[in-house]
């Protein structure tokens, strides 16, 4: 193994956009899925049994076919419709698309492990919807689905590897491609896997700063409750 070879692979510029790529794929799938994700478990709670049926029918498509599949349809099938993205979109869409099916389930189980007495407490206080779901019901939401989302995170950095097949120049595209130059796979491999490595250990890092900001917020919401919420059972100091 030549470790010039290797370093230079991972200061070039083809590498470095590579990775800028993957990093931009994963945070803007991401991103979009978890709204998609939220959106959906919120409709699934939903008395609207039109909203229910649309959100029984999405998660059966999109956790019921592989991600690879999603990929090629919406680049391939999408023009012979009239509607042509580029490849970069086309990929974003499709693992946005995906990602907010897994996502729906994961906020789905965090706003049902907050107790309806609370939410009850919070109207009783004088507070509407919008500031029950924000002060109440998201913050310790996020607490119960922010370690699985971490996974997720991880996981979709992992999954934007498969929009090589659609010549995304993501990370793995650009390895493989500098690799058939010279057959030298082991060095431009491994460039990719450090690459890789170090975006998985910077999302660890940043879910667990969020993991102790979160607990750090509850403290000291906690401390400054007054005793009538405290009575009422609310964790949330109340917003006026």
């Amino acid at each position: 193994m030549s470790l010039s070879l290797l370093f230079d692979y991972l200061i070039s510029a083809d590498f470095v956009r590579g990775a800028a790529m993957t990093l931009a794929i994963t945070v803007v799938s991401l991103l979009c899925g978890m709204l998609i994700g939220l959106v959906l478990a919120l409709l699934q709670g939903s008395r609207n049994r039109v909203a229910r049926t649309f959100t029984f029918l999405y998660l059966w498509l999109f956790r019921g076919t592989p991600v690879l599949f999603q990929i090629i349809f919406i680049y391939n099938v999408l023009p012979s419709f009239g509607i042509r993205f580029s490849a970069f979109v086309c990929a974003v869409l499709a693992l946005s698309l995906n990602e907010g099916a897994f996502m729906s389930e994961i906020f789905r189980s965090g706003l049902h492990a907050v107790k309806q007495g609370q939410r009850t407490a919070g109207f009783a206080l004088g507070m509407n919807g919008a500031k029950v779901f924000r002060h109440i019901v998201l913050p310790q939401a996020l607490r119960v689905v922010l370690p699985p989302i971490g996974n997720q995170m991880i996981g979709m950095l992992k999954l934007s590897a498969l929009v090589s097949v659609i010549a995304v120049q993501e990370l793995l595209l650009v390895a493989n491609q500098a690799a058939s130059a010279n057959f030298r796979y082991l060095e431009a491999l491994s460039a990719a896997g450090i690459y890789y490595l170090a975006f998985t250990t910077l999302f660890m890092l940043l879910q667990g700063w969020m993991e102790r900001a979160l607990n750090r917020r509850r403290k000291s919401a906690v401390r400054r409750t007054s005793f009538a919420e405290r009575l009422l059972g609310v964790s949330q100091p109340v917003v006026r």
